[in-house]
């Protein structure tokens, strides 16, 4: 392995570690989701907002990353959101009120949203476009143990030791993190030049931005991330483990657990699919077979039907790899435009999944409170398997969206196909 490649590697570890506590965030209130309900007092509603908040000002800070780090590049900005996810995380785990709460929850949102498209800049600057796919696949793997540690470990934590002083300790490890990006990641090659950067211009910035939305081969992917991410945000990020609990009657442990699997899932499908993809030279196959299997399985939860607890189990273990297939949209989107767009055009496609998020979590539990009766247990509102199914078909209809845009995606086999002319095109604009 040459020095380039080894310091690249190296980097590209540190910013995978901020990335574990970003996916951790990102999914923390499904493993406490009882413990938040009792600690507010909120409807379901109302923990869907706490909830996606996170997802909000996500979804709004995509395009913006995309901006700062092909302009300003990733160094800068992952200390500053490392910063900001620091004071979010404290003041979260100290929240006296569920309106404190929300801006601390706010502010991580803030903070993190930076860390994923960073790292994906440093990928496509440091190594060889033809092996994204299975370096993105590799540090979603990585990425996941967030989600991981964010079932299991942290609801037996949060009864252990309580959950205000786990996100006090994620605040402090932000931090540090955020420290090491500083002194570790370089935003560029040694001896490489500034010249085909785009400049911090905003009407090269807006023209390359608008050249992205405006390519029509950018929107399947779009599409396809909104569907299936939004899905799995949605129901992974909060409503799994209570509606095992309360549907088919699970100990918030063994909930805790399917959570994990489907987390755990994931992040090997993240690799495994990458990998697989690279390798044949194909994305749209892949995309539409483990979209179509999502969709699908949504039939089985929306029945409720009981079942062992084994067979459950499995079907979130594959729910997590049929989940992974999304994960391929950030290739897709940024193989049909620019190279030196690679910022801009995979938070366009990283956006759709955290705006469905962010919109689907309220959704959801605003549709189970409609069928609410009343009910009660250990402080939080019960709800019976119609209420649920009322939200559950919310996100049912996302994930079939995203398996029929799959249809549309464009087949790049694994390399750039942004026309040449064009590309010399924005070279001369960004220089000007």
């Amino acid at each position: 392995m040459s020095e380039t490649l080894r310091r690249g590697a190296f980097m590209l570890a540190v910013v995978a570690g901020a990335y574990v506590l970003s996916f951790f965030h990102r999914f923390a209130p499904a493993g406490i989701a009882q413990d938040l309900a009792v600690a507010f007092q909120t409807t379901a509603a109302s923990l869907g907002v706490l909830a996606a908040t996170y997802f909000y000002v996500y979804t709004v800070m995509q395009v913006p990353t995309g901006i700062l780090v092909d302009t300003l590049g990733p160094r800068r900005i992952l200390l500053i959101g490392a910063v900001i996810a620091c004071a979010g995380s404290l003041l979260f785990g100290l929240a006296p009120s569920l309106n404190v709460a929300l801006v601390g929850r706010t502010l991580v949102g803030l903070g993190v949203s930076v860390t994923f498209i960073a790292m994906l800049k440093i990928i496509a600057v440091w190594f060889d476009e033809k092996h994204f796919a299975t370096l993105t696949g590799i540090c979603m793997l990585v990425g996941n143990l967030g989600s991981v540690l964010a079932g299991v470990p942290l609801s037996l934590t949060a009864q252990a030791v309580g959950w205000r002083g786990v996100f006090v300790a994620a605040g402090v490890l932000s931090l540090v993190l955020g420290v090491a990006c500083w002194i570790f990641v370089r935003d560029r090659k040694d001896g490489a030049s500034d010249a085909h950067r785009p400049k911090f211009d905003r009407t090269v910035i807006l023209g390359s931005l608008t050249q992205v939305l405006k390519n029509r081969a950018t929107w399947p992917a779009v599409l396809v991330n909104t569907g299936i991410a939004g899905a799995f945000f949605s129901f992974a990020g909060l409503w799994a483990t209570p509606y095992l609990m309360q549907v088919h009657g699970l100990s918030r442990d063994v909930a805790a657990t399917h959570v994990s699997l489907w987390f755990g899932g994931f992040a090997v499908g993240c690799l495994l699919l990458g990998t697989l993809s690279d390798r044949i030279k194909r994305r749209k196959p892949v995309v539409i077979v483990t979209t179509h299997v999502f969709a699908a399985l949504w039939l089985v939860w929306l029945s409720g039907a009981a079942m062992p607890v084994w067979l459950s189990m499995a079907l979130f273990a594959l729910m997590g790899l049929s989940t992974a297939g999304f994960s391929l949209t950030w290739a897709c989107a940024k193989e049909v435009n620019p190279p030196l767009l690679s910022g801009m055009s995979t938070s366009v496609a990283n956006m759709g999944g955290f705006l469905a998020g962010a919109l689907l979590q309220p959704i959801f539990g605003w549709a189970m409170d409609l069928g609410w009766k009343g009910d009660m247990f250990a402080g939080a509102r019960f709800y019976d398997l119609a209420a649920w199914r009322s939200g559950l078909v919310v996100v049912a209809l996302s994930a079939c969206g995203g398996a029929l845009a799959a249809w549309w995606v464009k087949e790049t086999r694994c390399r750039n196909i942004y026309p040449a002319s064009s590309l010399s095109d924005l070279k001369n604009r960004s220089e000007k």
